[in-house]
């Protein structure tokens, strides 16, 4: 009956605390969870801060992430987690109070262009696990675009449009408003993928820029494999093996307690669970108490003194005693004699 309380007891704590982790949905930030394979990602170890004052830098790690822009014209500095480690100081088309939360750009000539402000919500797309950063420096509109990438030749003559009325030619000819981007900002898109070699380091590589507005990076990371999350607990180690201990304790001696006094009719202390144990080993402990106090009173300076002048009348008692049986010895000589 006891083992099938305690054993019920237990079952249901641990079912209390799974379902109390289950509930628990709050992430880190710059972590995720796949959908898909329930494993856990977290890209914190990624980010890079500024070394310290008076120590020096490590090496391989000199400031933020960065990449190559190869026939792009430009270098990228990218950071996860939070801002780039160097000092913007001259950003274009950003407000100089966001400067300090650019999380990538790239420099031409200079100036400083944003592609993406700091976020700490990596996404899913599937199986790929995506970085998403906005916000940034203003998009080049369409009509620079055109001007700069679209060749004029003068030597072209209009080529007359055969079987158009008069009609479809005044509604090929009327002008049609396109949206306006110059509020469009520089995005960038960061797709992260395992690196399963223990010896692999983490790098980034450029990979597209859709109309100098969009980026497109991959990166190759150990910290991308995912893992599992390990659960946070209140309590240390030894604080939940004290709680198991301490209900384990109070079950024994609730059900010990039922089951004398309902089966074994006990009442009193014996209703306590091996209550003769118990009574024994108290009788124990009282007569080693006993025994250790006794010992040790012997040796105090009291009880020394005490037992000098007990030993003096003892031995005065002792000679007037001999004195009186010599006396008596010599008067029955004496009797003897005569």
């Amino acid at each position: 009956m006891r083992a099938t309380f305690l054993s019920a007891l237990l079952y249901s704590l641990s079912t209390a605390h799974y379902s109390a982790a289950a509930s628990d949905k709050l992430l880190k930030p710059c972590t995720a969870i796949s959908p898909t394979t329930e494993r856990f990602f977290d890209l914190n170890p990624l980010h890079r801060t500024p070394p310290e004052e008076g120590k020096k830098k490590k090496e391989g790690e000199e400031g933020s992430w960065h990449a190559r822009g190869h026939d792009y014209g430009a270098n990228f500095t990218i950071n996860f987690c939070g801002p780039v480690v160097e000092e913007l100081q001259n950003v274009a088309d950003l407000d100089k109070s966001y400067w300090k939360n650019v999380s990538a750009f790239y420099e031409k000539g200079d100036k400083q262009y944003a592609i993406g402000l700091e976020s700490y919500e990596p996404v899913f797309r599937g199986r790929k696990l995506v970085l998403n950063y906005t916000g940034g420096s203003l998009c080049p509109s369409s009509k620079s675009r055109r001007a700069l990438h679209t060749p004029v030749d003068l030597s072209l003559t209009p080529r007359a449009i055969i079987g158009d009325d008069d009609d479809d030619e005044d509604e090929d000819d009327r002008p049609r408003k396109k949206p306006s981007d110059s509020e469009r900002r520089k995005t960038t898109i960061i797709s992260l993928l395992c690196e399963s070699d223990p010896l692999a380091k983490t790098s980034f590589s450029f990979v597209a820029a859709v109309d100098d507005c969009v980026y497109f990076f991959e990166g190759r990371s150990p910290y991308a494999c995912g893992g599992v999350q390990a659960e946070t607990q209140a309590l240390s180690p030894g604080g939940v093996f004290g709680v198991i201990v301490l209900i384990a304790v109070l079950v024994y001696l609730v059900g010990g307690c039922v089951y004398q006094r309902t089966v074994m009719h006990q009442r009193g202390w014996r209703q306590l669970p091996n209550y003769q144990m118990w009574a024994g080993i108290a009788r124990f402990v009282a007569d080693m108490f006993i025994i250790l106090t006794s010992s040790c009173a012997r040796f105090l300076p009291s009880r020394r003194g005490y037992s000098r002048v007990s030993l003096g009348h003892d031995s005065g008692r002792r000679g007037r005693r001999n004195e009186d049986e010599n006396r008596l010895i010599d008067n029955l000589d004496e009797e003897w004699d005569d």
